[in-house]
Parts: structure tokens; sequence; C-alpha cells
């Protein structure tokens, strides 16, 4: 049977972890131009947003979405890219990925904290939530593996 678990509380708290990576295609010579470039990643720095609070090794912010970023991760040398190529492999250009988990953390009476990935959506309103105080209605998909909303509940 399908469902969905709920549970209410004033104790809950929102995580981005945000995510720079340099990564670089290393492309096929000859005749495998159809197959796609193999991706080899090199160095990344993360940092965690914590509702919506700008933290402190954050060097820019908040972007378009509310969130903080950390520097941005020393770029790939010549010779660390070439460390990497394999033969017949064109290496291409870098590229700065920026990557962002959302996760919501919250208390269910009589149990340890339970901390589960969200989209974007639930992790706003659970900032906003957060910033007023206010208990919200957790929902959780039937397998308990994802939050998929975030309910205000009036008092």
């Amino acid at each position: 049977m399908g469902g969905c678990d709920t549970t209410t509380t004033d104790q809950y708290q929102a995580s981005a972890i945000v995510t720079y990576t340099w990564q670089v295609d290393y492309i096929r010579q000859g005749g495998g131009s159809d197959r796609p470039p193999r991706i080899e990643k090199f160095a990344s720095t993360s940092l965690e947003n914590k509702n919506g609070q700008r933290p402190e090794n954050a060097v820019t912010g908040p972007d378009d979405k509310g969130l903080w970023w950390p520097d941005s991760p020393p770029r790939p040398t010549v010779d660390e890219m070439e460390d990497r190529k394999k033969n017949q492999e064109i290496i291409g250009d870098p590229r700065l990925q920026k990557n962002v988990e959302y996760q919501i953390t919250y208390r269910v009476p009589g149990e340890a904290n339970r901390t589960l990935p969200t989209r974007y959506d639930v992790y706003r309103q659970v900032v906003k939530a957060y910033e007023e105080r206010v208990p919200l209605e957790f929902v959780t998909d039937a397998n308990e593996s994802i939050v998929t909303q975030a309910k205000r509940i009036s008092k």
C-alpha cells in the first residue's frame, strides 16, 4: 500500500550543501565520436548553509536562491590534466560545476533526529518557517526516504 508519513514538530533545520568541483572532459579521438566523453573530477570545495544564514566561511552570496558559496577550488593545472589523459584522448576545457544537496533534519517525538533529502522548494519553506519559529508538519514519501512537503501549522 502506498502512502506517506507525517510528523509535526517545532524542532527542525534546513541545510543546503553547496559544492564547486572542477571537471574536465576527455574526448576519444577516432572511431568512437558518438560515445560520451570520459569525465574526470578534480579539486572541490563545499560549504553547508543552515537555515538560510550566512555560513562563516562564505565567500560569495547570497545567490538568486538564497545560497552562500565557498571560495572556488584551485583550477587543475595542465600537468594534472595530462596525468589523467589516456591514449587517443583530447583534453577538454576545465569547467567549474556547481552542485547543491538539500536536506531537512527534524526531531520525531520520542526518537532521534531524522535527516532526509528534499527539494529546493521544501528547503525554502523550512528556511522561512525557521526564521519565524513556527511548527511544521513534515510529509515524507511512502519509504520515508525524502521530505516531500513542509506545511505550516496554525497555532
